[in-house]
């Protein structure tokens, strides 16, 4: 399932680029970007409103219906919208949320920062992005940083000058400097199409780095009802040639749900459950996976590291709750942050310190 188009939004709602809907009439993504500014508007302060967005038919050679999935960006949005016969599965939205992400983690690989003066010194270059990331009708395509700046140089003062020079001086039959052929023909001369031929390091290493999020649900008396755990193995690969690595795991039986960098080796996986692999150059993400516990045979109901309790009474003109927050871990836990949502009618709280706690009310 692709994507009809991407949208990058201003702090004020206003596109600031967009991808090519070349398949759909004019008025089409403007349909999504009033939807989103129009749920915003009615959203409390805080900006909060549904990460989906059902777009109705806008009459004429419009789809009958479709969906703006939109992330908040710092002061900017970015959108994607998807139109089909209505029937979107959560898997296909949820992956439009990572179409977004994606997206976004490339801007910050060329830009550092992104905002929107970023993106206007660098038009050209978001462009190109656009154009190599997503295929003509929507599906994602090269998302690989380190085979981006193959194809697509990086914003510098020396890339810049090129462009000027190549703009401006005319043709001689000489060449001032690596043309758009040549840099595109040195990204696709490996024959594998993560990893660029010829790379040399001097210091050869790769580094790995599990992280892992714990998602739960928890009653009001302080029973688990859900929990989940879900893990990702995040590499950082500076190695020379065309090196072949093998993972193996101590106990791999605890990771299901498994999906994998293009460069795993999957009936290797199938087989004896290794990782077998020749890794792309740079940061990039080698496996995703669900933890499951061996002692418990339920994988959505694992013992939390943490207990819970809350104890809440309102009434017409306000409320007071308690909450209880410990921790089952034998070290101290470390930058511990709660959020509690009072509703769009609160106006302000006390609070009642017990030990070295900071509060604050935020509209």
């Amino acid at each position: 399932m692709a994507i009809d188009g991407l949208i990058i939004l201003d702090a004020n709602g206003r596109p600031i680029i967009q991808s090519g809907y070349t398949s759909f009439a004019p008025a089409y993504p403007l349909l999504h970007v009033d939807a989103l500014n129009n749920e915003l508007s009615k959203a409390s302060p805080s900006g909060c409103v549904d990460p989906v967005i059902y777009v109705s038919a806008g009459g004429g050679d419009m789809p009958d219906g479709s969906a703006c999935c939109h992330i908040q960006l710092g002061e900017m949005r970015m959108l994607v919208s998807i139109s089909g016969d209505g029937r979107w599965p959560l898997v296909q939205l949820d992956r439009r949320e990572e179409i977004n992400l994606s997206f976004h983690e490339i801007l910050q690989d060329y830009f550092g920062t992104v905002s929107t003066v970023t993106l206007k010194d660098n038009f050209d270059i978001v462009y190109q992005l656009i154009e190599e990331a997503l295929d003509s009708s929507g599906h994602p395509l090269t998302t690989s940083p380190s085979i981006l700046r193959d194809i697509v140089l990086p914003p510098s003062l020396l890339s810049k000058l090129l462009a000027s020079l190549s703009a401006t001086t005319p043709s001689s039959g000489r060449s001032v400097g690596p043309t758009s052929s040549s840099i595109a023909g040195s990204a696709f001369s490996s024959p594998i199409p993560w990893r660029k031929a010829g790379l040399r390091y001097a210091h050869n290493e790769i580094l790995f780095d599990i992280a892992e999020e714990m998602r739960s649900i928890i009653g009001r008396n302080g029973a688990t009802l859900v929990s989940n755990v879900f893990g990702r193995i995040e590499s950082n690969s500076r190695l020379s040639g065309m090196p072949d690595l093998l993972m193996s795991f101590t106990n791999v039986n605890v990771m299901i749900d498994c999906a994998f960098h293009p460069c795993v080796r999957l009936q290797r996986w199938k087989r004896d459950k290794t990782l077998s692999f020749i890794p792309p150059d740079g940061k990039f993400v080698l496996a995703e996976y669900q933890y499951a516990s061996p002692q418990s045979g339920v994988v959505s109901n694992l013992p939390l590291p943490l207990s819970l309790k809350s104890n809440i009474a309102v009434n017409d003109s306000g409320g007071n709750f308690v909450v209880t927050f410990t921790s089952r871990m034998m070290k101290a836990m470390e930058n511990v942050k709660i959020e509690w949502y009072l509703g769009e009618d609160a106006s302000n709280s006390q609070y009642t310190a017990v030990g070295n706690t900071e509060h604050a009310f935020v509209r």
